[in-house]
């Protein structure tokens, strides 16, 4: 009997110490939990407090920039009622098209038409181009700086003569709204185009299929995506869907053209963004395997202006599709009889200066090719030896 008593009281002795060791185990685990939840809490006030500082700097940073915009695009002159923004050049276009005459009319019509784009270190580094060689083209979007009436921007409205109308070389001539159409010749001469990326290379990118002159400006460049760039059933006017409207018949070259080419070459060649006076004559072939000459020089192709040089441009081509010249393009040369006038047009390809004909059946003949006063004497910085290994 007493072995039992002493096992009971051993039994109650545990199981009173065991509810005093879980009593006080709560008891310290309630303190602990009690002490944390006031730590989060404390840290939740804490978080908040910092998040709400951060959101009213965060509104105090967006009311000062909105107060700076709207002081930036204020207008600057009480005559007229403009808005400027602060858009800077960010690069300059090195092109083998030498003035606007024989630039394409649209992108990718010429292959072979090459041009560098040369970054403005100081604003764009080259870390900047990191992954633009993974796309195949690019959009670039551009200042139409060559424009002829570009004082009208700095015109009042009412005084600016923009016009709102255009000549389109597809219409042969017949007008159509700048909105509806490519013309340089906008209320703001901003252009888009799109090119073939070949290369990127430090602080530059080497394109083709470009439509762009020499020394273009250019604002942005943002990659080509082709799910939400190309638009399979997007819709055109009429007059867009004929095809080779401006193309020619055909174009041969003389044989004082390969003899010329080469004499050139000389002194061209370490400037030059192709490998070869071939591969320049290949260049030569695809740009005027289309019809590059203004509207009036096609309608009245024997009312020759005397050829003047590249800085001496100042008329107005407001009414003129695309980048081409109305003047400075075209030569006379008697014939035997004074009665028989030949026309003798002139395309500019990275200075060098090719002479070439047509005849009234879409015929083109091109007869030599010679430096020109447009002809850049210094050293450029993108020539075909700069690509050479990247292009192979």
């Amino acid at each position: 009997m007493r072995s039992i008593s002493e096992a009971r009281w051993f039994a109650v002795t545990l199981t009173i110490t065991t509810l005093s060791a879980i009593t006080i185990s709560a008891y310290i685990f309630k303190r602990k939990f009690n002490a944390l939840k006031s730590k989060i809490h404390e840290l939740d006030s804490s978080l908040k407090s910092s998040s709400d500082q951060c959101s009213s700097e965060r509104r105090g940073r967006i009311k000062a920039q909105q107060l700076l915009r709207k002081e930036l695009t204020r207008p600057k002159s009480e005559n007229l009622n403009l808005s400027y923004y602060p858009m800077i050049p960010i690069g300059t276009i090195q092109s083998c098209f030498s003035t606007r005459n024989g630039t394409p009319r649209q992108p990718l019509l010429v292959p072979l038409a090459r041009a560098c784009l040369v970054f403005n270190t100081s604003r764009v580094p080259p870390a900047s181009l990191e992954g633009l060689s993974e796309y195949s083209h690019c959009w670039i979007i551009y200042v139409f700086h060559l424009n002829t009436n570009l004082e009208k921007m700095w015109k009042h409205p009412s005084k600016s003569g923009i016009k709102a109308k255009v000549k389109v070389p597809r219409l042969n001539g017949g007008r159509v709204g700048v909105f509806g159409t490519r013309s340089p010749h906008r209320p703001c001469p901003i252009g888009l185009t799109v090119a073939k990326v070949e290369a990127v290379q430090g602080d530059m990118v080497l394109l083709s299929g470009v439509d762009l002159v020499d020394g273009t400006p250019v604002l942005d460049v943002k990659p080509y995506i082709p799910f939400c760039d190309s638009i399979q059933d997007a819709a055109v006017p009429s007059w867009l869907m004929g095809d080779n409207l401006l193309s020619v018949a055909s174009v041969s070259f003389s044989e004082d053209f390969t003899s010329s080419l080469e004499n050139c070459w000389i002194t061209a060649e370490k400037n030059s963004l192709y490998a070869s006076p071939d591969e320049f004559q290949s260049l030569v072939k695809q740009v005027l395997s289309w019809d590059i000459r203004s509207l009036s020089q096609r309608n009245r192709p024997h009312e020759a202006i005397p050829m003047k040089e590249k800085d001496q441009l100042s008329d107005d081509t407001s009414d003129v599709d695309e980048h081409q010249d109305e003047t400075a393009i075209v030569h006379e040369r008697e014939q035997n009889t004074l009665n028989s006038i030949e026309v003798v047009y002139h395309l500019f390809l990275e200075g060098l200066n090719i002479h070439y004909r047509i005849s009234d059946d879409g015929n083109v003949i091109v007869e030599k090719v010679s430096t020109s006063a447009v002809y850049d004497k210094k050293t450029n910085p993108c020539n075909y030896l700069t690509w050479k290994d990247r292009m192979q």
